[in-house]
């Protein structure tokens, strides 16, 4: 007696699944064409025309612009073009000019409101309190913009810089770029009324009689001290009136600390 044999039902699923598994692996080159999209060759990037890349490049701020300068030469080559540097510190401002060059590159990948600063021309009436009024501003930040250690400093120095916290006084603005050295620190700045007239002291190295003459008045109300004593901390600081109040100061507590010994 025979026995039935029982075969499942014939199934789609049930023909040669490892041949159709052979016919569907994709090769080696095949794999390779899949992996890599079509526009990935670096060859093809370089292609596009220099003028093209500033097309595209100019349309960044100027922190990624900054940022961009580091992908490779070409960038690197389009990115320092200084107009375009100087288009990206000025666009989120709606600046109308920029005038002079900083001394390093680097100040243009910085255009926060911090870089900014009003010039004030100092008047004898002047005072930190009503200047702060005047520009709603706090005396702290006007002390710090200027590197003052007191109020004091305001009759030493022909003008101060005041921080800018109102974005639309820039629209339409000429802004320098200014070296001050009693701030000691380059700021783009704005003059409300005119321009520089290029023969202040704050923009030069030397410091005029006049000015030499106002430091030293200064400092004897501040240290109570002769003009002797006032002008050997000056020349020992270089003009620096934040070193010579820390040497004379220095010096007085030591002096103090001897006589109590």
């Amino acid at each position: 007696m025979w026995e039935e044999l029982i075969l499942p039902p014939a199934t789609p699923n049930s023909l040669d699944v490892e041949s159709c598994r052979l016919e569907h692996t994709p090769d080696e080159n095949s794999r390779e064409r899949m992996e890599t999209p079509p526009n990935s060759n670096p060859d093809s990037w370089c292609s596009l025309s220099k003028d093209l890349w500033r097309s595209i490049l100019e349309r960044l701020s100027a922190a990624e612009l900054s940022r961009a300068a580091c992908v490779c030469s070409m960038w690197n080559s389009i990115a320092s073009e200084s107009q375009l540097q100087i288009n990206a510190f000025k666009a989120p401002w709606k600046l109308k000019e920029v005038v002079g060059r900083p001394s390093s590159g680097s100040f243009w990948h910085d255009n926060s409101l911090g870089r900014f600063a009003i010039s004030h021309k100092l008047e004898r009436s002047d005072t930190m309190a009503g200047l702060a009024v005047k520009y709603q501003v706090h005396v702290t930040d006007i002390r710090r913009l200027n590197n003052m250690m007191s109020d004091h400093g305001i009759y030493s120095r022909e003008r101060l810089l005041i921080p800018v916290i109102q974005p639309e006084i820039l629209v339409n603005g000429t802004c320098y770029i200014e070296l001050d050295i009693y701030a000691k620190r380059e700021v783009a700045v704005l003059y409300l009324e005119g321009a520089p007239d290029g023969k202040s002291s704050y923009l030069t190295n030397s410091v005029p009689e006049k000015t030499k003459r106002r430091l030293l008045d200064s400092m004897k109300r501040s240290l109570q001290a002769d003009d002797g004593t006032v002008e050997y901390y000056l020349s020992i600081s270089n003009g620096n009136l934040r070193n010579a109040f820390a040497q004379f100061s220095h010096d007085l507590g030591w002096e103090q600390g001897h006589r109590t010994s």
